[in-house]
Order: structure tokens, then C-alpha cells, then sequence
């Protein structure tokens, strides 16, 4: 099972607050590489795997997670999840914006949004 990044996600009170939040961690190197008005991507230019997500809210899924982890299968992950007995918080599915992804609850009560592009997956 490969990991290819883990993203801590970060939730804030508006758009205001995301905007306050995108200057600061511009002050330590990020730079804006995704923004949907609910959730923004800030990613490192010299090493894009280095990544901070900022939410005002989750638009798909119950909660917002605590982080984001992307893996090469997402399919394995999920069979392995629930043969686990592991809380699924939300079920496996496609995103409109290229992602198949579920949430899972952790030991410590965390959510953990865990995902596969699906271009990366099927190989387009």
C-alpha cells in the first residue's frame, strides 16, 4: 500500500478567515494551488506533496476531516477499512472534482479523509 501525501486540514470560520489564513502560511512558503470557495489547497512550490487544506466547511461529507490522506489505491484501502471494523464516517464514492475517496474515524476520534485521483488510479 503506497501513501502519496498527507495533508492536514485546517477549519475556519468564513472565507475571510480562509483568506487571513492563506497570507499566513504564504509567510512560510505555501502558495494557493487549488480553490473551490468551501475548500482552499495551499502547496509548497519546491516540494508540492507539502501541503495545508483550509475549510469553511465540507460540502460532501458530514464533517470536515482532520486530514487527508492520499493513497495508490483508495478500492484496497477501503476493503481493508472495513474488514478492520473501523468506523466508515462516510462511504466510499467519486467526487465531481476528480477524487474517489471515503472518510474513516481513527482510534483518537480523528476523521481521516482518505483519497485517490482518479486519473492517477486508471492511469489517465
Amino acid at each position: 500500500m503506497t501513501v502519496r501525501r498527507i495533508v492536514p486540514n485546517i477549519q475556519v470560520a468564513s472565507e475571510e478567515a480562509m483568506g487571513t489564513s492563506r497570507d499566513f502560511y504564504g509567510l512560510l512558503g505555501f502558495e494557493e494551488v487549488m480553490h473551490m470557495g468551501w475548500v482552499m489547497t495551499l502547496a509548497s512550490p519546491a516540494n508540492p506533496t507539502a501541503q495545508v487544506s483550509l475549510f469553511t466547511e465540507e460540502r460532501t461529507g458530514p464533517v470536515v476531516p482532520d486530514l487527508s490522506v492520499e493513497v495508490e489505491d483508495v478500492d484496497a484501502v477501503y476493503a481493508e477499512v472495513v474488514r478492520s471494523g473501523a468506523e466508515v464516517v462516510r462511504e466510499l464514492r467519486d467526487e465531481e472534482w476528480g477524487v474517489r475517496r471515503f472518510f474513516v474515524r481513527d482510534p483518537n476520534g480523528r476523521v481521516v479523509n482518505v483519497l485517490t485521483h482518479r486519473a492517477a488510479q486508471d492511469g489517465t
